[in-house]
């Protein structure tokens, strides 16, 4: 796998690391909310440190119940992160998740290389103008709603053959706009129920069929939690046991919150291929 932007060139041999710092008050998972300067930096290097490839900004919490925040308020939560960041670690790869034009537009110009958009261009067609413009890796979310609807259980025939078709009609679009750096989120957790994100989860290997890398984020979600009937808090050995499932589906990106278990768990998945 390969990401590219402006002149910056990064290939990756194996599955690689997202390490999530949420610039909010009120994400899901308490120790990922971070917003003064120590504590964003203490957590960016961590990741780093554990093993990162990219670093994950986000700014608008996409919980369920979430409070609609405005662009403004989206814009002074990021933007001072982002600068700490860009100035302490230059070298590190930094993706901003955020489906609005304004925001991703603001980031790639102020040091952010990948834009990560729950939405894939449905909440603001204009964002696939500015990635299109900067040419940067574009993440890809399925889901079906609105950002008051997306956490609602929608109807589908078979969830990952949905969800497949889904993308190559988008994977349309994009191209169309002249954007061709794309991964691949199924969305779990998203306008999706308990038995239809595992079923996706289990047919995750569908998606490489569309030849594009594919990210899974399920650390420490409500399919974990839930079903183990515990919390977030506790939810560190069921995202470990479910990042395994995925890498052995194919994934190639993990996102999440718990950056060292993650790696480790990439390695030990990697060597039984290479042993």
């Amino acid at each position: 796998m390969e990401l590219k932007f402006a002149n910056k060139i990064t290939t990756f041999a194996h599955p690689i690391v997202m390490g999530i710092i949420n610039c909010t008050p009120d994400s899901f998972f308490e120790d990922s909310r971070k917003q003064l300067q120590d504590e964003v930096l203490q957590l960016a290097e961590k990741h780093l440190k554990d093993g990162a490839s990219i670093l994950d900004l986000g700014a608008f919490s996409t919980r369920p119940g979430i409070h609609f925040i405005s662009e403004s308020e989206e814009l002074n939560r990021i933007k001072e992160p982002l600068k700490w960041i860009t100035s302490e670690f230059p070298e590190a790869w930094i993706s901003v998740d955020t489906f609005r034009a304004s925001i991703a537009d603001f980031c790639l110009q102020n040091g952010a290389h990948i834009i990560n958009d729950i939405s894939g261009g449905q909440f603001d067609e204009q964002l696939l103008d500015v990635v299109s413009s900067y040419q940067s890796p574009y993440i890809v979310m399925h889901l079906q709603g609105t950002p008051e609807t997306m956490h609602h259980d929608y109807v589908y025939g078979d969830i990952s053959q949905d969800v497949v078709h889904y993308f190559e009609k988008r994977i349309a679009h994009y191209h169309s706009k002249g954007i061709q750096q794309l991964i691949l989120d199924p969305g779990f957790g998203f306008s999706k129920s308990m038995n239809d994100n595992f079923r996706l989860l289990g047919h995750l290997e569908e998606l490489k069929a569309l030849s594009f890398p594919v990210l899974a984020g399920v650390s420490r979600k409500r399919m974990i939690w839930k079903t183990l009937e515990s919390s977030p808090e506790q939810a560190l050995n069921g995202t470990t046991v479910l990042n395994t499932v995925a890498l052995l589906k194919g994934a190639d990106i993990l996102r999440v919150h718990d950056v060292r278990e993650a790696v480790e768990t990439v390695r030990l998945i990697s060597q039984m291929y290479e042993g």
